[in-house]
């Protein structure tokens, strides 16, 4: 697992359809909570900054954008500061308390994007707006979960199957 990926994942996934209505867990209640379990503040600040990057990432993951202006701006700041000793290298990330969560989601992406080319997709589902890392030999994961939209698609491709057959 490449470093920060369940943050990446976490941040990518905090903007869910449930029940057929779209929901953002980084806004009201709870979101407070939900990012200070992701190891942050909680400010509201810091909660906008996460969604400025989710809503950066979503359309260049699925293709649709290529526009990266805004994780160029949440990265401005930030720095990485490196520690030679002699077991090798170590950097340490200087950013503001509020940019600090989601500088790790950009960077943590940018990991992902080079370590497993391909594999950080949306979910098959067009119905679902959530995001997976396809960490499966064969890299064919096409659903953020095999239990929930995976048997919702092949159940649909079954019943389009049997009514087409007659």
């Amino acid at each position: 697992m490449v470093e920060d990926e369940d943050l990446l994942l976490a941040v990518l996934n905090s903007a869910p359809v449930v029940d057929g209505h779209p929901e953002d867990h980084l806004t009201g209640a709870g979101a407070r909570d939900r990012v200070r379990a992701l190891g942050g503040r909680g400010t509201p600040a810091e909660r906008d900054r996460l969604r400025l990057v989710r809503d950066a990432l979503h359309p260049l993951i699925r293709g649709t954008s290529t526009d990266v202006g805004a994780l160029a701006a949440v990265l401005g700041a930030a720095r990485l500061r490196p520690a030679v000793s002699p077991a090798g290298v170590t950097w340490t990330l200087e950013a503001a308390p509020d940019d600090d969560l989601a500088v790790r989601t950009v960077l943590a992406w940018s990991r992902v994007t080079a370590e497993l080319p391909g594999r950080l997709r949306a979910c098959a589902n067009d119905e679902c707006r959530l995001f997976l890392v396809d960490h499966s030999r064969p890299g064919t994961a096409r659903w953020c979960s095999m239990a929930v939209c995976g048997n919702r698609m092949k159940a649909r491709a079954h019943a389009r199957r049997h009514r087409a057959q007659g």
